[in-house]
């Protein structure tokens, strides 16, 4: 049977499937359908210093190849989330988790990675940078090369786990911003999150999701996601979670050859629940298909053909 662990900033995973930020909750729903010690890991819920109640509604609209989602950082804020949901899960779950961490200001990011930091649940800090820039007429953080290494450095500045900055992937050139967060000290880079998209509701003529757009994410936008992972492993030294439209444990091993060291699972999990248990249980016959002893050996493997 083909090695399945990878490695993460001297993390050592089982396996580099590991579900998405938003799409697994904190774990609890899904330990009810199956054993989620399975997993590499998991990214917890987007978690903002302050609660957040979230964009109002209707915030999802389906879409035929995935769907579109402006749920707005809904959640219960980061002393909730240490004081309960962690220690709720780990009556379930063995592992540490990645903490996904959103933000309005640098000094927001900072003092809700700060508090994280703190937990020896969290293994990995995973910042997304893609949160509105209040200080720049509400630009998002991952847009600008300048933006992105300034919260880089102030999140390295206060913690001592290690930081992966999660990039937008709604830019002219994602290498760039990749680049500086690497520069600035991130160790390792997650992408990409969702394109921005909408629907049109033709019975009213409008737009079906209260903010108009929102983030489309699924299988149709694999082929995107996967260039700009293989874009950024071209360009950086450090380790790159490969994320968006991944359903399959085919389409585990394409990131992994495109420079990815692990792989996360997003909207999948929302249309089938037994998404990543799934792709982990195919892994091995996958692998033996295509003559791979070992997922670690195969990373980046398409830079070299």
């Amino acid at each position: 049977m083909g090695r399945t662990r990878v490695t993460l900033s001297g993390w050592e995973l089982d396996n580099p499937v590991i579900p998405a930020s938003g799409t697994f909750g904190y774990g609890l729903e899904f330990a009810e359908l199956y054993d989620i010690n399975c997993l590499g890991t998991f990214s917890v819920k987007g978690t903002t210093l302050a609660p957040r109640f979230g964009n109002p509604t209707p915030r999802i609209a389906e879409c035929p190849a995935g769907l579109i989602n402006s749920v707005g950082l809904q959640n219960p804020g980061v002393d909730h989330v240490l004081a309960v949901e962690l220690p709720r899960l780990a009556k379930v779950y063995r592992k540490k988790v990645i903490a996904n961490v959103g933000g309005f200001s640098v000094e927001e990011y900072a003092e809700t990675c700060r508090r994280l930091d703190a937990s020896d649940q969290v293994g990995i800090l995973e910042v997304n940078v893609s949160c509105p820039n209040v200080d720049h007429g509400g630009m998002s953080f991952g847009v600008s090369p300048q933006a992105a290494a300034q919260v880089t450095k102030a999140v390295k500045a206060v913690t001592k786990k290690p930081v992966y900055i999660k990039l937008s992937p709604n830019v002219t050139d994602i290498v760039p911003i990749a680049k500086a967060c690497e520069e600035a000290g991130a160790d390792g880079l997650c992408l990409i999150n969702t394109l921005l998209g909408m629907r049109v509701d033709l019975k009213t003529r409008r737009p079906v999701i209260a903010n108009r757009m929102g983030g489309y994410s699924g299988a149709g936008i694999f082929p995107v996601a996967l260039r700009m992972v293989y874009q950024v492993c071209e360009a950086v030294r450090i380790p790159v979670i490969g994320m968006g439209g991944v359903s399959t444990a085919e389409d585990v091993l394409e990131m992994m050859l495109a420079g990815a060291a692990a792989v996360q699972v997003g909207t999948a999990n929302l249309i089938d629940p037994w998404a990543c248990k799934r792709i982990i249980e195919d892994l091995p016959a996958a692998m033996e298909r295509y003559g791979m002893d070992s997922l670690e050996e195969i990373i980046g493997g398409a830079h070299h053909g």
